[in-house]
């Protein structure tokens, strides 16, 4: 808290002022019971949004609303955190509040297994679930689609759109409410949840699918259990020729977590994954190359 004084007519007065400096490794007491009070004014707006389909277009200005002067200071911050420092090793993609021609996707439905206990004996059930509607920029869910035909084709199974868009705004409050997952830490949330103007999913040119299949499997919380889907093989094998690119694959050097989920769509990344590929086997292929040799083109699979 800063102190200052002002002078009127001969009378001191002393104001308090709320100053924020965020701790990367842990947020103080008062930080946290701040989100702690903050959450529950966002979530009404946010169910609000989902409701009448404007979650896409969520502003910042819409975000602060339903917060006092205090709290909106307080969440402001987040937005000035230099991605460095906080150690997040992806490129800065810009913000984003507004984005035309989105293809909404509607009714998405998984058939689940669910835990469900009666009189002390747990059993598991297969329960439908509607996924939350979801947005893709059009020329993204062209691909989208034209991909999910082939892998039908190919395996009679496709996946689904367990998240598409998201503006910038969206993305604060998700970091906010992700913080509690992380013992308050920015540091560790951003392994998990980027900040706003970081994430794939704000950048329209390079947007990235979240995907989950008919089973609800989407890696959540059994990473593995995606890893071994159909479904994701073929992506491995395929989905760059619809300009689809793994973002963070096993060991990444960009400080986030192991994602086989989620694909971003980047033509251009895609072509040169493909040709390093390519050149991998053709140098593989090469009589008399020993595996110490080849072991630099190993490392691009």
């Amino acid at each position: 808290m800063m102190r200052k004084i002002f002078f009127l007519s001969g009378i001191f007065f002393l104001v308090s002022l709320p100053v924020f400096a965020l701790n990367l490794d842990k947020l103080s007491d008062d930080d946290i019971q701040m989100i702690k009070r903050m959450i529950p004014k966002l979530q009404l707006l946010i169910k609000a949004k989902e409701a009448d389909s404007t979650i896409p277009t969520l502003t910042f200005d819409e975000l602060y609303a339903p917060l006092d002067s205090n709290e909106q200071k307080f969440i402001k911050q987040f937005q000035k955190i230099k991605g460095k420092k906080a150690g997040i090793k992806i490129p800065w993609r810009g913000m984003s509040e507004s984005v035309k021609l989105l293809v909404a996707i509607r009714d998405q439905r998984v058939q689940e297994k669910v835990k469900v206990t009666e009189n002390g004996v747990t059993r598991e059930e297969i329960k439908e679930r509607t996924l939350p509607k979801q947005f893709l920029p059009l020329p993204v869910y062209q691909k989208y689609n034209e991909m999910m035909e082939a892998m039908e084709k190919d395996i009679g199974r496709r996946l689904l759109v367990d998240s598409g868009y998201r503006s910038s705004a969206f993305q604060l409050y998700l970091f906010v409410y992700y913080l509690q997952n992380h013992g308050y830490s920015i540091r560790e949330t951003v392994k998990f949840v980027t900040l706003p103007g970081y994430s794939e999913h704000g950048d329209p040119k390079h947007q990235a699918i979240d995907f989950i299949n008919k089973e609800g499997i989407n890696g959540d919380p059994n990473v593995k259990e995606f890893e071994v889907l159909p479904e994701n093989q073929w992506l491995l094998e395929n989905a760059r020729r619809f300009g689809f690119i793994l973002s963070y694959p096993k060991n990444n050097l960009r400080g986030i977590t192991y994602e086989p989920w989620h694909w971003r769509y980047d033509p251009k990344a895609a072509e040169k994954e493909t040709k390093k590929r390519r050149k991998g086997k053709s140098r593989r292929s090469v009589p008399g190359m020993t595996p110490s040799q080849d072991k630099k083109h190993e490392s691009l699979h």
